[in-house]
């Protein structure tokens, strides 16, 4: 008998206010949220979150072409901010004897005590503000079990967004990791057993280390996992639903996006009940997987997508003043090449109802709830993002969330409804498509790009923010509803162009680059960028990807002339047929500057090339001399724009080492030195 449907939890989580920033002295008060300072005023003994004035930017990690190399920079560059900076918070809050957990995926450090404890973290220079860590209590739905009646059943969500006819073209979520953080999960349920990456299916064992975290360390209230779990535990069902939505199977029913995919965990509700740090912890977790005791973290553990059926609701205390907390830590996830997925909300139907962290955020890829007949559901939220200010447009897609059928605890089953529902169908998606193309794996915008292009375009009668429903993307749709087998097909379409190598070398003042690609591939053009701080890339030309036919490899060349002297950084931006693209590694190519002289080849052989510069128009003289101080070759040169090249004829030069020596005419400049060797 199937259990009647309801709304599948969008959890509620509480974060923390806004501040006043800390103008001159004594004004240590006012790094501190009012909430936890009129507690503790009280005398209450208050936890808190204190986050640090500096912060890292790992922004530039997009420019990191493979995952594993993208997520190693942005955990160096974190933990190692962290480790900086924190230390003279360790040392008040060890002098107090406060408890404290430290975060670096945002620099920031949970703790509990009194008053005087808050002032001495205040007044330290380090600490930007003191944000609360509330606990919410969620009124929890009534748990129902369910069937599917029948033959070997295919749920409705599955077929609607074309996952099967992927199965057919043999893509399963083979080789991909998805990761969720939520109530926990019952990882030995029949559907999801042998999908967790900790069990061994041949030696029947599981090793949960680096695959399951429990970031509730103390319990609220009474619930079955207890905390600090060694293995994965779910207290509530949600989270076992939405993995089972993810990768779940079983004898008689397909219900799973990606059944092959393997799957890891972080749980964060304690019965419902979560705080801003158990939701960070588990990013955090995400971004570097740890060993059951939390340590030894390692990033290329990390999975390769995340879902998030949760929420930070205005209405319960959040505000645009203590958003940012959340969102760097969300954004940093993501800059490791983490897609993160998040439900948009039950609040629907009216506009603006995408109004909570993380649905609101740029970085979240936000999904609503759809039902059987390709409608939006009646409670899914409708954007635009109006809380923040940004008005941006919200959900990004729409999938199914209406009657989804998936595993709950205890090898049951259950039929459910949300946005909860519909962010796992997306998830599960992405699964598919890395399959598919391992080579999008990391590329987080571009998979975004595919999910929103490949969706199937869907309007409505009502305007949100003033973009008419008619419009593609909207505020209830998004880009429409998400269609699997198509987002497969464009991954498909940008299979990679394998670049071999890639290279340059001076030639006189130019740079000449170098590189060889496959000759094969959905690639239309390669972008060369150049930058002299090693950051801040700009485009030099393009050059399209035309590779001879019957050939395997393709060479390209490009010259970038007179670049100047200095350092010079050179990437090349490899650009499919879409729009999406892929950057090769960076190399350092050194120029000479005012006063130097370049020589090439050096050993010589039979010639000699030189370029140097001298005041323009001056007359020069080269002078060649041998280890004994000789005259080899005198060469008089006429500068005029001020750079000159020049060869010299080493083929009778016996072996050895020379030296070179440029003086002006006139004398006002100091002679320019140096050497070669001669084959």
């Amino acid at each position: 008998m199937k259990a009647p449907n309801y709304i599948g939890l969008f959890f509620p989580i509480l974060l923390f206010s806004g501040l006043l920033s800390a103008q001159g002295t004594g004004a240590w008060q006012s790094k501190i949220e009012p909430g936890v300072f009129q507690k503790a005023a009280a005398g209450e003994t208050v936890e808190f979150l204190v986050v640090l004035r500096e912060q890292a930017d790992v922004s530039e990690a997009r420019f990191i072409p493979r995952k594993k190399d993208k997520a190693g920079f942005v955990f160096q560059k974190l933990t190692t901010t962290a480790e900086r900076t924190q230390n003279p918070v360790h040392q008040t809050l060890e002098d107090f004897g406060a408890p404290y957990r430290s975060f670096w995926i945002v620099n920031a450090i949970w703790a509990e005590g009194t008053l005087p404890l808050l002032e001495a973290l205040a007044r330290l220079p380090e600490v930007q503000e003191i944000q609360s860590n509330p606990h919410v209590n969620l009124e929890l739905p009534q748990r129902s079990d369910a069937t599917q009646d029948g033959n070997r059943a295919i749920t409705w969500g599955i077929t609607d967004i074309g996952a099967d006819l992927v199965w057919a073209m043999g893509y399963t979520g083979q080789g991909v990791v998805i990761g969720g953080q939520d109530t926990g999960y019952d990882w030995d349920h029949e559907a999801l057993k042998v999908k967790y990456r900790g069990w061994d299916n041949v030696a029947m064992t599981a090793d949960h280390n680096y695959n399951w975290h429990d970031a509730i360390h103390s319990n609220v209230g009474a619930n079955d996992c207890g905390f600090n779990s060694p293995e994965p535990c779910d207290d509530h069902n949600h989270g076992t639903h939405t993995m089972g939505t993810m990768t779940g199977e079983n004898a008689t029913d397909d219900f799973g996006v990606a059944p092959d995919a393997k799957w890891i965990g972080c749980r964060n509700m304690d019965n419902g009940n979560g705080t801003p740090t158990t939701y960070i912890e588990c990013f955090e977790w995400f971004l570097a997987p740890t060993d059951l005791n939390g340590q030894n973290p390692d990033p290329t553990k990390a999975p390769d997508v995340i879902n998030n059926s949760w929420s930070c609701p205005v209405s319960e205390g959040c505000n645009t003043g203590n958003f940012a907390t959340m969102e760097t830590a969300l954004n940093n996830l993501r800059n490791s090449g983490v897609v993160i997925v998040v439900s948009a909300g039950n609040s629907g139907p009216n506009c603006e109802t995408v109004d909570a962290p993380p649905a609101i955020f740029e970085g979240s890829f936000s999904v609503g709830a759809t039902n059987s007949s390709d409608t939006i559901a009646t409670f899914s939220s409708r954007g635009p993002v109006t809380v923040d200010g940004s008005n941006r447009l919200k959900p990004n897609v729409s999938a199914p969330g209406v009657s989804v059928y998936s595993c709950i605890r205890n090898n049951s089953y259950a039929t459910w409804s949300g946005t909860s529902m519909a962010g796992p169908h997306v998830a599960g998606t992405v699964a598919l498509m890395l399959s598919a193309n391992p080579s999008l794996t990391g590329q987080v915008e571009q998979i975004e790009t595919i999910l929103e292009n490949s969706a199937v375009a869907k309007t409505t009668a009502q305007t949100c923010g003033g973009t008419p429903g008619t419009n593609i993307p909207n505020n209830t749709f998004g880009h429409g509803i998400i269609d699997a087998e198509e987002a497969v097909n464009q991954a498909l379409a940008l299979l990679p162009v394998e670049l071999f190598s890639f290279s340059g070398t001076p030639e006189g003042m130019d740079v000449r680059l170098h590189w060889e690609t496959s000759s094969i591939g959905g690639l239309n053009h390669f972008e060369v960028e150049h930058a002299t701080s090693g950051t801040s890339f700009t485009l030099l030309g393009k050059v399209p990807f035309a590779p001879a036919s019957g050939t395997t490899t393709a060479t390209f060349q490009y010259l970038h002339e007179m670049p100047g002297a200095g350092v010079h950084y050179y990437r090349l931006k490899m650009v499919g047929f879409d729009g999406g693209y892929e950057y090769s590694n960076v190399i350092v190519i050194q120029m000479a500057g005012e006063s130097e002289v370049m020589l090439f080849p050096n050993p010589a052989g039979n010639a000699l090339s030189l370029v140097a510069k001298m005041a323009a128009g001056e007359d020069v003289l080269v002078r060649v001399f041998d280890a004994a101080g000789r005259t080899v070759v005198e060469l008089p040169v006429t500068t005029g724009t001020g750079v000159f090249p020049a060869s010299i004829q080493t083929g009778d030069f016996a072996s050895g080492v020379y030296f070179i020596e440029i003086s002006g005419g006139n004398g006002a400049a100091a002679p320019l030195r140096s050497k070669f060797v001669k084959n």
